[in-house]
């Protein structure tokens, strides 16, 4: 690679740790987020194991002999090695042998079958989640706010630049893909589209070899889009499936399906909060759906930038899933964690972060500076309920905004940032 051309990523602060405390670093992440050229630039070797070059020549000496593969500069980059699941004992074996850190790098876009896979890698080999690019890392956010120091209730008051609405469509539509981000609004439009033809006509066959209904994987992923940023429950995706096929599918098979989007990294579900809070109230068990990136979603959905334009509910969860998807990536960097919160008597909260301290933060996420306002209140009216119940209220409140041109804080405490001012 020439590594001249490679935009660095909040994630390789993280693989040069891990480097130097484990044998091997495993980078997992859905296809075309950037693990390949991540994992390039942190190697002095690789081997390509799903290259089509000599007639797949590459994997089928890993299949024959997955020690030679192995052979090369360390760090060794080993791409795609779940399309040869041994290659992982293999790995782990030869890590053990060499009794070195920084081995191999290796990158996986699915989570194969654990058939002839003997060893968990358990102090070998360190897991990493990759994610498409957030905005701060593809240049469309100043990085003016750290999320850390946020949650940390630390802000400088200071004006930023106007977002456009048009901006923000373009963000959700050309999604986190490094490859997109280059590319005029109508071409990168494109790919997200064919991204999900690819998966749906090869890789959910492909990723463990058995035949599916691609239509009713189609209309599943259709549904989970349909429900993104939402507690969706398998009856309702269920339901929502059959309501545009005639065809019956039953809970089971829905349940099948979303493990298979799981394990190939389309899915980050956002799990509920109710750790530290020590309180009476009751708080609901059950995920915040997203795909992988709010592009795919938009994509399924035919969401075009006019239609969004004229469809401020649905740019409304694009937005949240936005938003979301970069929180995740931002929380990762300093070993906080994302969740959502939603009780038994109407309260919820779009985002939580939780800090390695154990103290939490609560987020709103708003689109337009008209709705700040109801926001805060959301938020402050939990705080005095969790308060009143004898539980631990949130250290920070705060509203993430599309629509706004500063940073500051409200005469009531709480924060309002602009998520294309936000960084790690």
């Amino acid at each position: 690679m020439d590594r001249s051309q490679y935009k660095p990523r909040l994630i390789d602060q993280h693989v040069e740790n891990y480097l130097s405390a484990f044998g091997a670093v495993c980078i997992e992440g859905p296809k075309w987020c950037g693990k390949t050229w991540t994992s390039n630039f942190h190697s002095k070797s690789a081997i390509y194991i799903g290259s089509p070059e000599g007639n797949f020549s590459n994997r089928r000496l890993a299949e024959l002999s997955p020690s030679l593969v192995l052979v090369g500069e360390t760090p060794r980059l080993i791409d795609e090695w779940q399309e040869v699941p041994p290659l992982w004992d293999a790995v782990r074996a030869e890590v053990d042998r060499r009794g070195k850190k920084g081995q191999f790098v290796l990158t996986g876009s699915a989570t194969p079958n654990r058939k002839g896979v003997m060893h968990s890698g358990a102090g070998r080999i360190a897991m990493l989640r990759m994610h498409p690019m957030s905005l701060f890392e593809s240049g469309n956010s100043s990085g003016e706010v750290s999320l850390k120091d946020l949650c940390a209730g630390k802000i400088a008051p200071k004006l930023t630049r106007q977002t456009e609405l048009s901006e923000l469509i373009d963000y959700i539509v050309r999604g986190g893909w490094p490859g997109n981000q280059d590319l005029p609004l109508e071409q990168a439009a494109l790919v997200p589209g064919q991204y999900i033809n690819a998966i749906l006509n090869n890789d959910v066959h492909e990723i463990d070899g058995i035949s599916r209904d691609t239509d009713k994987v189609r209309l599943l992923l259709r549904a989970l889009a349909r429900n993104e940023s939402t507690t969706a429950s398998i009856q309702t995706l269920t339901r929502d499936v059959m309501a545009f096929d005639a065809k019956s599918i039953d809970r089971e098979t829905v349940r099948v399906y979303l493990d298979l989007f799981a394990r190939m990294f389309l899915t980050e579900n956002q799990p509920p909060f109710n750790e530290n809070i020590r309180s009476s109230v009751r708080v609901k068990q059950m995920e915040k759906r997203h795909l992988a990136d709010p592009s795919l979603s938009a994509a399924l959905l035919g969401a075009t930038p006019e239609m969004l334009i004229s469809d401020l509910d649905t740019l409304g969860f694009l937005f949240e899933a936005l938003c979301e998807r970069d929180l995740r990536i931002y929380t990762e960097t300093f070993g906080a964690k994302l969740y959502h919160y939603q009780d038994y008597v109407g309260k919820e909260v779009d985002a939580v972060i939780e800090n390695p301290d154990g103290t939490w933060c609560a987020l709103e996420i708003k689109l337009g500076a008209n709705n700040i306002d109801a926001a805060a209140k959301k938020l402050l009216d939990l705080s005095v309920r969790i308060t009143n119940e004898g539980g631990v209220p949130p250290r920070v409140n705060c509203v993430i905004s599309g629509l706004v041109n500063a940073i500051y804080q409200r005469d009531d405490g709480v924060i309002v940032v602009p998520i294309t001012a936000l960084r790690d």
